[in-house]
C-alpha cells in the first residue's frame, strides 16, 4: 500500500525469488518478500520483518539477507529490511484515506476554484481553503481530499493530515 501510494506506477512482484545457498555446509533457501520496480527505474527487493523477530533470530536471518543484498547489487537494485516502525505511520494512514480517492470523481469547477484560491493565498491551510471557498461544505472538503490524493495539491503525506495541513500547487 505504501509503494503504491509513494508511486502509483511501480511495478510490485511478490516472492520475486528463492535463493538457494548453504550456511556451515547445509542447504538454506530464502524468498524475499518483494521486489518494486520504481516508475524512476530504481529497483528494490524488500523484505518485511517484524522488529521483534530480527532481534531475536538476526543470527540465522543474516546469511540469507547477505545472499539477497548480493543479489541486488548484481542486479543494480537496492535490499531493503521493512518494519513495522517504517510501515505503521503517518503515511500509511494517509494512504488508506487518500488510496481510494485518487479515482473519486471529483468536480471540475470546485477543483479550479481550489487552485484559483490556493493561488491567492500565501501557504493556504486545509481548515482556510474550506471555510473560504463560496460551496457547501461537503463538495469542497470531497475536493480537497481527492486533489491531494491526486498530487493536484501538493503536502507532507508523511504527517497526519487535518485542517491544519498546508497546502500548495505543484
Amino acid at each position: 500500500m505504501l509503494t503504491t501510494f509513494r508511486d502509483a506506477a511501480a511495478e510490485i512482484i511478490s516472492q520475486p525469488i528463492t535463493f538457494a545457498f548453504r550456511e556451515d555446509s547445509a542447504p538454506r533457501r530464502y524468498t524475499p518478500d518483494y521486489l518494486v520496480h520504481w516508475s524512476d527505474g530504481r529497483s528494490e527487493l524488500i523484505e518485511v520483518k517484524y522488529r521483534a523477530d530480527l532481534r531475536a533470530n538476526w543470527r540465522h536471518l543474516r546469511p540469507a539477507f547477505e545472499t539477497a543484498r548480493t543479489w541486488a547489487r548484481e542486479h543494480r537494485a537496492g535490499f531493503r529490511i521493512a518494519t513495522e516502525r517504517g510501515i505503521r505511520c503517518p503515511m500509511l494512514l494517509n494512504a488508506r484515506r487518500l488510496l481510494p480517492l485518487r479515482t473519486a470523481p471529483l468536480d471540475d469547477g470546485v477543483a479550479d476554484e481550489v487552485r484559483a484560491a490556493v493561488r491567492s493565498l500565501s501557504e493556504p491551510t486545509f481548515g482556510e481553503l474550506a471555510a473560504m471557498l463560496p460551496r457547501d461544505r461537503a463538495s469542497v472538503l470531497g475536493a480537497l481530499w481527492r486533489m491531494i490524493a491526486r498530487a493536484d495539491l501538493r503536502t507532507d503525506v508523511t504527517v497526519p493530515l487535518g485542517f491544519h495541513t498546508r497546502l500548495a500547487l505543484p
